[in-house]
Formats: structure tokens, C-alpha cells, sequence
């Protein structure tokens, strides 16, 4: 896993396009239900980890908490420290024992051992699921991207801090993109994870992060697009262009021999749905089973 502890952290939403797919091939992977067994996320007093505490057996409690979260049966994960560039590394092999390494600034920051166990404990739960993405780089973005919608992310935000002099981020995810990754699970959950964070820049984060998330609830054909995207929505429509929205809005007109289709992204899993272009009607996602209103 990527740390750092320099004058500038990557913002915005960069790598949003494959964010968006690791939420997709996450349901596709685990179904609706399987994704909706992960109702809770890990708490804030499980993972607590205090200078007092005892260093190693303090580690394996929280690397436990992890792995019961996760749901990794007979998996033991060991942990050390040593001296290296990134904030943590893990060797996967068939198991049942996963050794994860942790860089020895860890010791000091005890406070964030969470958040790196999270991310690699999530690679352990991937690996024996066999879900990858092609690229070093892609795979560690859907890490980031499980770890956080299944309910153990929301540390790896929360380590991002920033001050006149430094910056501190965990994970490949940029602050923005894992805010709208919580924002996505809080929507699914009914959680708050605002009341979780002890850093203001992950608040803050977590805030820009929520606005794109409903964003993609609030685009034509849904019933919730504002007025003025209704009009553009309408007139794509009578002239058949391809349409698009803004922020990976996507929707497109199809032509067969019922009639014409809108067909749009899901702001559930991303996944396209498609229904006629007829006036108001609800669409189901087959996929997340999430129902939407549209007016097509």
C-alpha cells in the first residue's frame, strides 16, 4: 500500500472511472445480499490503539478485528515492522497464515495501524475471492475501493491530515474519492461516517466526496435531475443525440422496434439500466436491485 508524508496529496476525483468499476465487479462478485451482509462497519473502539498499549499483541488484536470483519475464514494474518518506502506490504500466498509488514513509522503512530491493516487485510479477502483488476495500479484502486464499501475504509480517510508543513495520506484513493466511496456505502447503510473522523481534512473530504455521490443520483433520466437538466434531457432526446450528463451522467438513446430506450448508469453499482423513453416509469437494477424513478 501507497503512504506519504509530503508537501502535496493528490485531490479530486482521478481515478473515479475505476472506482466506479471496482463498485460494479463488487456486486457482480458478491450479489446484492452479499455486499448488503457487510451492514456495519468497523467501529472506531475496535481498532482504538493507544501509546500504553502493548505493540505486538495490540497489532495482531486489531489485524483480528480485520479479518472477522472481512470474514476470513481459518486466515491468521502476522505482522511486523521494518524500514520501507511504502506504508505496508502484504505477501499473499494460499494462507491460512498472511504476513503483512508495516513500515516502522507505524510504531509511533499507532493511531493508524487501522488504517493500513484495512487496506491489506482487504487484499488477503480479494486474493482468496479471486477478484483482480489487470495493473498494479488499477488492483490497489480496488482494494482501496472494497475496504471502504465494505466498511473498514472509512480509517484509511481518516488518516489524511494535512498542515502548514506536511501532508499524510494512506491508500491510492484520493481523499475526494474515498469520501464519495463512503458516501455511496452511507446511502446503502443508512450510516453517518462523519461522526467517526478525528481528522477536519478527512471531514472536509468526505464532504466534496458526498456531493458527487448524489450527484449521481440527480441526473436525467431520474426524476431527481434539476430543471435546467431536464430541458438539455428533453431536447437530446427529440433530436436522438447520444446525450452524457456531466461527472459520468452516461445516459444514451437506443433505437429499436418497440420504440426508443434511454439507457443510464445505476448510482447504486454503475451497471447500465435501460427503459423506454415514455414518460415516468421506475427502473429496478438487476444487479444491486436498487429502484429508481426516472422520467424518460
Amino acid at each position: 500500500m501507497s503512504g506519504s508524508v509530503a508537501d502535496r496529496v493528490e485531490r479530486g476525483f482521478p481515478h473515479l472511472e475505476t472506482v466506479r468499476a471496482a463498485l460494479t465487479a463488487l456486486y457482480r462478485r458478491l450479489s446484492a445480499d452479499g455486499v448488503r451482509g457487510f451492514g456495519h462497519s468497523v467501529a472506531p473502539g475496535d481498532v482504538a490503539f493507544s501509546d500504553t498499549d502493548d505493540l505486538y499483541p495490540g497489532v495482531q488484536r486489531v489485524a483480528g478485528v480485520m479479518v472477522d470483519h472481512l470474514r476470513l475464514p481459518a486466515a491468521r494474518v502476522i505482522v511486523s515492522f521494518r524500514e520501507m518506502t511504502h506504508a505496508a506490504n502484504v505477501e499473499l500466498s494460499a494462507g491460512p497464515e498472511y504476513f503483512v509488514e508495516l513500515n516502522d513509522r507505524f510504531k509511533r503512530h499507532r493511531g493508524d495501524i487501522g488504517a493500513a491493516l484495512a487496506h491489506e487485510v482487504t487484499h488477503v479477502w480479494l486474493h482468496r475471492l479471486g477478484l483482480a483488476f489487470p495493473g498494479t495500479r488499477d488492483n490497489e484502486i480496488l482494494t482501496d475501493t472494497a475496504a471502504t464499501y465494505l466498511g473498514a475504509g472509512w480509517l484509511l480517510l481518516d488518516a489524511f491530515r494535512q498542515d502548514a508543513l506536511t501532508s499524510q495520506k494512506l491508500g491510492y484513493l484520493t481523499p475526494e474519492e474515498f469520501g464519495y466511496v463512503l458516501a455511496k456505502r452511507a446511502r446503502l447503510c443508512g450510516e453517518d461516517p462523519a461522526v467517526w473522523f478525528t481528522s477536519p481534512q478527512a471531514y472536509e473530504a468526505y464532504e466534496r466526496g458526498r456531493a458527487l455521490a448524489a450527484r449521481d443520483e440527480a441526473v436525467p433520466p431520474l426524476a431527481a435531475a434539476p430543471w435546467w437538466e431536464r430541458r438539455r434531457y428533453v431536447r437530446e432526446r427529440r433530436r436522438g443525440e447520444p446525450g452524457g450528463g456531466q461527472d459520468g451522467g452516461g445516459y444514451a438513446f437506443e433505437a429499436d422496434g418497440s420504440g426508443v430506450r434511454v439507457s443510464f448508469p445505476c448510482p447504486t453499482c454503475r451497471v447500465r439500466l435501460r427503459v423506454p423513453a415514455r414518460g415516468r416509469v421506475r427502473a429496478r437494477c438487476g444487479l444491486c436491485g436498487a429502484v429508481w424513478a426516472c422520467d424518460t
